[in-house]
């Protein structure tokens, strides 16, 4: 990598501790990063630098009407995902920026949603040789039930920072 990215050094520190730990310490740190992720509680279930999980618990502060996890909070859950994943592979010095978010509700979700997005080693290094581009992230959105609810596409960019 070109410039050191600090997300990725934190990431790749904790991840060497036991699992229950990796996972406190970085869903902390994400929480404490993104307010809104702190308000409902997303928690992040592991990465390995490829790959990584998310988990929305079905709280009453995140749920609709019908007693489900809200659109809205499936949107942030698929978002950060994919922007996490992003962000810890772009090199220090370039700043993601989300270009599209598409979700296509197909089904009622039940129970706690689970977020898992990744790249590929052919994306990850076209992000940390190109000064600025795009890249899809692969995210797949499933339930309590293990159906897929929603179908998402992330499309992330990246550009110096200034």
């Amino acid at each position: 990598m070109a410039n050191k990215n600090p997300l990725r050094a934190f990431v790749d520190k904790v991840n060497t501790y036991p699992d229950w730990l990796s996972r406190r310490l970085i869903t902390w740190m994400f929480r404490h990063k993104v307010k809104l992720a702190g308000t409902v509680s997303l928690d992040i279930l592991g990465t390995d630098g490829k790959q990584v999980t998310y988990r929305q618990r079905n709280i009453k502060k995140a749920q609709n009407h019908i007693g489900g996890v809200h659109a809205a909070a499936t949107a942030l859950l698929a978002e950060s995902a994919s922007g996490f994943i992003v962000g810890i592979n772009l090199p220090g010095d370039k700043l993601p920026l989300i270009k599209t978010m598409h979700l296509d509700y197909i089904k009622r979700a039940t129970g706690d949603i689970t977020v898992t997005a990744s790249l590929t080693d052919e994306q990850i290094a076209l992000m940390q040789s190109q000064d600025k581009g795009d890249v899809s992230v692969a995210v797949t959105i499933t339930d309590a039930a293990n159906i897929e609810p929603v179908k998402a596409e992330m499309i992330w960019a990246w550009v110096p920072k200034r």
